[in-house]
């Protein structure tokens, strides 16, 4: 019976009875660091003093483990928030004072019974999920096999168009050519030289006709020839929309985190102006915001707002102006047209500098303040809020920190979660994160915002006509010096001091 004992390495034996006879362990004394057989845990279980001072454990190999590393005590409790095991000392007077600590008989079963139940909770979770490979690549081979399919349908459709209204082209043309070697053909067989004579005018007409066709052109103008370019057109587009979609589609399955379509953002978020400038216009349907420079000032809140009921998620894709300082992402509806005073979360650039902005309420963040990293700000409703600015560096392809500001921002708001990520669009299905950030629960009505604003610009004091007529301003009128006198419009009929639109310094996707 010893020699089978001693055969099994994973059983652990007594360390008081002889070699020649050791029986397996019932328990181990953590304290005595010997694990014992029932003959000698007899001692342990029956003395009061070692019964309450000794913990006794199921049987284990120690291995020196047993005391504190740091105090050199008995290891007799366990630290929940740090998952480790501690002494007295460590439990009392040092860094774990003031964490969850057990014995280890109740760690043991707590952490047991919560390891059941996210057993429990995942066991749940794939089956309400459908977390199973055959289903998985059931449901992403229909998607992508409809994408495929329809991306087919529209090449096949452009090619067979195309060929045939070419074939049928080329045909007619290859009828001047089959017509001018039958003629070639047959003076060739004339032997009688007046008849030859007098048919080789014809053959030459045939020849020249047939060597004036190219049969690479394309079709003839005509009605026919232009409803089959727009059919083209409309196809290629369609095309182009199913091959972009296939295409966004692999990049989401492969790298869902980066790759997401730069449209669907959805058709109905439009511009809300709060503040805007005289040098700031909006588009007709309100998702362009352009400059006017010969104005001045660039400056501008907007909020983003649209028709649809705000989901547990919204998303926006702003394309900025390089030379335009911004900000972009989250105020407080009410306080809107003074963002200086208002609950804000976003992403800034200034000076080309990309830097976030978070809000806090006044009981919030006070080691940030200590750092000078904070300043306090007060509502027109009395409230005190910290606003907390950091400069962001993140690493480009290239290597080099600092990278220029993004010309396109996606913003990504969970509302369950509470995070605001902010992302760089590099192409249509292509994104890098620039930040995320953790907004603090409040009560604020908070909305999308994009805020314009570069330094302000002397307003010009002279207006050049397209023509190259220069005006001097004089108030609101405009003087031509050479005529001597106050214009309204210029001789080439343009209206003087027309404002010119110089860019788009916003534009909603």
């Amino acid at each position: 019976m010893s020699d089978n004992i001693q055969k099994d390495p994973q059983m652990i034996l007594c360390d008081m009875c002889t070699e020649e006879d050791r029986k397996p362990a019932r328990k181990t004394c953590m304290k005595c660091e010997i694990s014992m057989c029932s003959q000698h845990l007899q001692v342990h279980l029956t003395t009061p003093v070692l019964l309450q001072t000794h913990p006794l454990t199921e049987p284990m190999a120690l291995c020196g483990t047993t005391k504190c590393p740091q105090h050199g005590k008995l290891l007799e409790y366990y630290c929940l928030d740090d998952m480790t095991c501690v002494c007295v000392s460590c439990a009392i007077e040092d860094q774990h004072r003031l964490h969850n600590m057990k014995t280890f008989s109740t760690a043991h079963k707590e952490l047991l019974e919560k390891l059941t139940a996210e057993q429990q909770a995942l066991e749940v979770k794939a089956d309400d999920e459908n977390v199973s490979l055959e289903k998985w690549e059931k449901n992403e081979r229909e998607k992508l096999g409809g994408c495929s399919v329809r991306l087919i349908e529209a090449v096949t459709h452009l090619r067979d168009i195309s060929l045939s209204s070419i074939q049928s082209s080329v045909s007619a043309r290859m009828v001047s050519v089959k017509t001018s070697r039958i003629s070639i053909q047959a003076a060739q067989k004339e032997k009688d030289t007046f008849r030859f004579l007098q048919m080789y005018s014809q053959v030459h007409q045939d020849v020249e006709k047939a060597k004036a066709v190219d049969l690479r052109k394309g079709l003839e103008p005509g009605s026919h020839r232009d409803k089959l370019v727009q059919e083209i057109i409309e196809g290629g587009e369609k095309m182009m929309e199913q091959a972009s979609h296939f295409w966004g589609s692999l990049l989401t399955l492969v790298d869902p985190e980066n790759h997401q379509d730069i449209f669907g953002t959805g058709s109905d978020l439009i511009f809300d102006p709060q503040l805007i400038g005289p040098s700031m216009s909006l588009s007709k349907d309100k998702t362009k915001v352009f400059y006017n420079s010969w104005l001045g000032n660039c400056s501008a809140t907007l909020l983003i707002c649209g028709t649809h009921a705000v989901p547990n998620f919204q998303r926006w894709v702003v394309s900025l102006s390089k030379d335009s300082d911004w900000m972009i992402g989250l105020c407080d509806k009410q306080s809107a047209k003074n963002l200086k005073n208002a609950p804000v979360y976003g992403l800034s650039c200034q000076d080309n500098q990309l830097s976030s902005v978070t809000t806090e309420l006044d009981d919030c963040a006070d080691a940030l303040e200590g750092l000078g990293l904070q300043k306090m700000i007060t509502t027109k409703t009395g409230q005190k809020l910290r606003v907390s600015s950091s400069l962001i560096t993140y690493q480009g392809e290239n290597g080099v920190e600092d990278q220029p500001q993004p010309e396109t921002v996606e913003v990504f708001w969970n509302i369950v979660a509470s995070t605001l990520s902010f992302f760089s669009r590099t192409g249509r299905h292509r994104r890098e994160e620039i930040i995320t950030i953790q907004m603090s629960l409040n009560n604020w009505d908070l909305v999308p915002f994009v805020q314009l604003g570069k330094e302000q610009t002397v307003i010009q004091q002279q207006w050049r006509c397209s023509c190259g007529t220069v005006y001097n301003r004089d108030g609101n009128e405009y003087y031509n010096k050479r005529q001597g006198s106050y214009q309204t419009y210029c001789s080439c009929g343009q209206a003087v001091g027309r404002p010119f639109i110089t860019e788009v310094v916003c534009e909603l996707f």
